[in-house]
């Protein structure tokens, strides 16, 4: 119901890694202007498969609608953990 099959997989199982997609998913839905509720926790999408652990973002659902009608192209997401803290922050333009 939060994760994407490829979030699970990039997370294994890591509950800290888990909590700063949860933490990167609330901003997105912020930047939204929906919150979660009007979006899908899986329509909001956040892997960190490349070899500079770069996070990327990729919406579906109504996630990517609502994004096309507020004309937001552009995203940028940094995520942070510890074993005990989760943080991120999101941009759109």
């Amino acid at each position: 119901r939060f994760f994407t099959q490829g979030e699970r997989e990039d997370c294994n199982g890591q509950a800290h890694r888990l909590a700063a997609r949860i933490a990167g998913k609330e901003a997105v839905a912020k930047a939204l202007g929906t919150g979660i509720g009007d979006v899908r926790w899986v329509e909001i999408e956040i892997r960190v498969n490349t070899p500079r652990k770069r996070p990327q973002l990729t919406l579906h659902g109504d996630a990517a609608r609502v994004a096309a009608e507020l004309g937001l192209t552009e995203w940028d997401i940094s995520l942070t953990h510890l074993k005990e803290y989760a943080s991120a922050m999101v941009v759109a333009k």
